[in-house]
């Protein structure tokens, strides 16, 4: 059974293992700023093994951010990563959030409308 916990502190060795399978690079040199300065994270957990994630960063005021939504490969398609968004749905409106954003690529638009999220419009840059 897969645990859904809010504000696990995993290890960079553990995070950096899902990032290589689920986003193939091996993410940050430290996950640990991410980890302190966000306003929630929340894990998915098979027994002890990291096989979800989500970040909740924020502006430390109102809105709040959802980040990296992200699954295992070989634990996607059982709805995992919604129970993450809501978690974090859940636990940003309890943090005092007054707004949460998300920004996704065209091919996610269904799991994220799935999740209560309405469109909006977006700016964006690439800085690097």
């Amino acid at each position: 059974m897969i645990a859904i916990v809010t504000d696990p502190m995993p290890s960079d060795d553990e995070l950096r293992a899902l990032w290589l399978v689920a986003w193939g690079n091996g993410g940050p040199v430290s996950f640990q700023p991410i980890l302190a300065r966000g306003l929630a994270h929340v894990g998915a957990l098979d027994q002890q093994r990291l096989v979800g994630f989500v970040n909740v960063a924020w502006d430390g005021g109102s809105h709040a951010f959802i980040l990296d939504t992200c699954v295992d490969p070989q634990y996607r398609r059982r709805g995992i990563g919604l129970q993450l968004v809501e978690r974090a749905i859940e636990t940003a409106r309890a943090r005092g959030a007054e707004w949460l954003h998300v920004d996704f690529e065209p091919q996610l638009e269904g799991f994220y409308r799935a999740a209560g999220f309405g469109p909006t419009a977006a700016g964006l840059i690439r800085l690097q």
